[in-house]
């Protein structure tokens, strides 16, 4: 059975790049070679270039390279090459010496699709906007004074997880579930200025979400600002989106951008109503008068608000002994030995 002449052309078409990719790449290696000194490394392979040696677990990987190559290699991965450094004095020359040139990530889809075209702190690249968020966090989020304030969330949310947890008392209870429904309330609370999700599809207005729902948004969020995407690295490969990555990112985007869109709409109409009273009570309300300050080193337009409200990545990614929990989840049995009142 002869091939559909759609399919053969498509097969060609890929060869006629991949042949023509290697040939500029080798190429243009060798004109460069006598000119510029690289680390050392293996050879890299066509198209994949040194992916197919870094495994499920890269620093491992990395550790036994570096074995062969040293504290400094160079990699390719795809199109692209990496440096590698495997010391404690080079890491310190890296992160530290020379820690402003080596600031900023990749441009990766995932800062593209979820972080409102890398505009959150976690995505944007080191320079005004970066610094902007910086100082928001810092002086408006977590300083002492603004943590000070937010005591009585904490009591409150403490609380109500003790209570809930005395109510289950003696059923089986997954532990996440549990503890992520505490950070997304406290957290909501304390940045936002109240939940903007409903416990039940019932209490659920046309702009707000379930609890449920904003758990698997954050959990999807987490997940794909650290997957291997084959198009960030072979981009001639991305349009093709192979493991369907970047759908569920677009997908992710409009999720946390109705979100968003309704937060805001909620605080700007607040501060309307309060006009010359208004005093800024949350990290909603200071990012939106700092889109209307004029002499800002740097503007801030709806994406660049948004982008600063996302969840930010802080060290949460669960890996190796962590990454359990979705097959065995931790589960506990509630036997309190005092009454529920004394936990709270």
């Amino acid at each position: 059975m002869e091939a559909p002449s759609w399919a053969v052309l498509a097969l060609t078409w890929l060869a006629s790049i991949a042949l023509f990719h290697y040939l500029t790449t080798t190429l243009g290696h060798r004109l460069r070679r006598h000119k510029l000194k690289y680390p050392p490394g293996p050879r890299p392979w066509p198209i994949i270039g040194n992916l197919n040696l870094v495994g499920s677990v890269p620093h491992l990987s990395f550790h036994n390279l570096s074995q062969k190559y040293g504290e400094i290699m160079q990699l390719k991965f795809g199109s692209f090459p990496v440096v590698v450094v495997s010391s404690p004095e080079m890491a310190k020359e890296v992160l530290k010496t020379q820690g402003e040139t080596f600031a900023s990530r990749p441009a990766l889809a995932a800062g593209k699709y979820t972080a409102y075209n890398y505009s959150d702190m976690t995505w944007a690249p080191y320079g005004p906007h970066w610094r902007l968020a910086r100082r928001l966090y810092l002086n408006e989020l977590f300083s002492p004074k603004r943590m000070d304030s937010y005591e009585y969330i904490r009591v409150e949310e403490r609380r109500a997880l003790m209570l809930r947890l005395s109510a289950l008392s003696g059923k089986e209870i997954v532990m996440r579930e549990e503890l992520t429904r505490f950070t997304l309330t406290s957290v909501s609370r304390m940045a936002l200025g109240e939940n903007y999700f409903s416990e039940s599809e019932s209490g659920r207005s046309s702009s707000s979400v379930k609890l449920e729902e904003l758990k698997e948004m954050v959990d999807e969020w987490f997940l794909l600002g650290g997957v291997f995407n084959i198009g960030d690295w072979i981009p001639w490969l991305a349009f093709l989106d192979l493991q369907g990555y970047v759908k569920r990112m677009k997908a992710l985007y409009k999720k946390f951008d109705r979100f968003h869109d309704h937060v805001i709409a909620d605080h700007k109409a607040k501060r309307e109503a309060e006009k010359d009273n208004f005093v800024a009570k949350d990290m909603v309300d200071v990012v939106l008068q700092l889109a209307d300050d004029p002499n800002l080193e740097v503007g801030l337009n709806s994406d660049g608000v948004k982008g600063l409200l996302q969840p930010e990545d802080v060290d949460m990614e669960e890996q190796y002994g962590l990454t359990m929990h979705r097959k065995n989840p931790i589960v506990a049995i509630v036997e309190p030995r005092l009454s529920a009142h004394l936990y709270v």
